[in-house]
């Protein structure tokens, strides 16, 4: 393509994403599904103004780079409760990584109409919920604790497993591996070899953070160290073997996070405003490479599938990994319905799809149109209401109250 328009595409998207934004705060509305909507009408589902495959092999590249820093930046600012509650993530996660990705594909296959192996793919790529959508909902809604540290922990364990998940899924499809064994033993490499090398860039990141000075004039300095190791980790994970940079960029921001000598606080502010700019990008990027072609053919049966695994299997885990837990009825509510899926999940889809299509497939572009009806019906379904439920259940916090200063006494002269 040509550089003119190449340029036109990002200036198209950018200031898209930011339109997005600035009418979802005027409007008191979750960003995302905005920028989803300002995705699907500036790409092949509207005036075609963003053309995604335009950017060939780079899409990837630019993809992988950003989900890189959301992940780094969830997995920097997490704060899991203890005892119990960090238990219940644990649980959370283990159940629905049975149950959810057994159910998913029968309702894939027998609902929307994939062939098996898709619906399995499908269903491994939906597993996980997510923690760029959950986090700015959380704040919006001022939802009560812990219910925010248990859906972004959720999110954050869930969203690598299930994209490592589906790409040993989407190689024994394409006959790269050989049984579920190789899927097992797979997924088993790529988690383990991404969390080490996350931990060892993370400890030695926090110490060369700690070895800076630490006055205002460093930050940017902190600030390029710390995108520098990151792109360097995520890019050689890749290399070695594919989709261990994203639990890898997880666990290096855990490590990060949690080691005071690197003093994190300062960097928070410039990585969180560089992950909700990513955010901004990728969300219209994405939805932009989704065309009414393949949202149309999956009808009602595509509609029932999501539906059920919202109305349907997300309570039957919830339920069964939060029993005997210390969480009340509204709480266990909660953390039912707020389900949505996230950035991870949209460009896992959309480059499982190229290779699909490259490999001469059939049926990837209903497993494209299958994975962003999820994302499309979960963020904006629950996204538009998950404040009406949180407020009617009682689960908001009050807003900060202003300090009240108590007038002085007023002293009276004397005669």
């Amino acid at each position: 393509m040509s550089e003119e328009r190449l340029s036109l595409l990002w200036g198209i998207t950018i200031a898209s994403g930011a339109f997005a934004q600035l009418l979802a705060r005027l409007c008191n509305l979750p960003g995302v599904v905005l920028l989803l909507a300002i995705g699907l009408v500036v790409g092949r589902a509207g005036f075609h103004w963003v053309e995604p495959l335009d950017l060939g092999d780079g899409l990837g590249t630019v993809v992988g780079l950003l989900v890189s820093l959301v992940l780094f930046d969830g997995g920097l600012n997490l704060r899991l409760p203890g005892g119990e509650l960090k238990t219940a993530v644990l649980r959370i996660v283990l159940v629905r990584l049975v149950l959810g990705l057994g159910a998913g594909l029968l309702a894939a296959h027998w609902l929307a109409g994939l062939n098996w192996s898709l619906a399995a793919v499908y269903s491994a790529i939906v597993l996980g919920t997510g923690p760029t959508v959950v986090t700015p909902l959380v704040q919006q809604i001022r939802l009560s604790p812990p219910l925010g540290e248990l859906l972004e922990g959720e999110g954050l364990v869930l969203e690598p497993v299930g994209a490592v998940l589906a790409l040993m899924l989407l190689e024994l499809v394409l006959g790269q591996l050989q049984g579920l064994q190789g899927v097992v033993e797979g997924l088993l490499l790529r988690l383990g070899f991404g969390v080490g090398v996350g931990l060892l860039t993370g400890l030695l990141l926090s110490e060369l953070l700690r070895r800076l000075p630490e006055e205002s004039a460093a930050l940017g300095l902190r600030l390029q160290l710390t995108l520098g190791m990151l792109f360097l980790m995520f890019t050689a994970c890749e290399a070695q073997l594919p989709e261990a940079g994203l639990p890898a960029a997880v666990a290096a921001g855990l490590v990060v996070g949690r080691r005071p000598a690197s003093n994190p606080t300062e960097l928070d502010g410039l990585i969180r405003q560089l992950a909700q700019l990513a955010i901004t990008l990728l969300f219209p990027l994405l939805a932009a490479d989704v065309s009414w072609a393949e949202l149309s053919p999956l009808g009602l049966g595509g509609v029932a599938c999501v539906l059920v695994l919202m109305l349907l299997i997300r309570p039957v885990a919830i339920a069964v990994a939060t029993f005997g837990l210390p969480l009340d009825g509204p709480q266990r509510l909660m953390l039912t319905w707020l389900a949505p899926r996230g950035i991870v999940t949209a460009a896992v889809a959309s480059l499982f799809a190229i290779r699909l299509e490259q490999a001469g497939v059939l049926g990837a572009g209903r497993l494209q149109g299958l994975v962003f009806l999820t994302i499309l019906m979960t963020v904006g379904i629950q996204g538009l209401t998950a404040p009406l439920l949180a407020q009617r259940l009682g689960l908001v916090e009050p807003p900060l109250a202003e300090a009240t200063l108590e007038p002085e006494p007023v002293l009276s002269a004397g005669v």
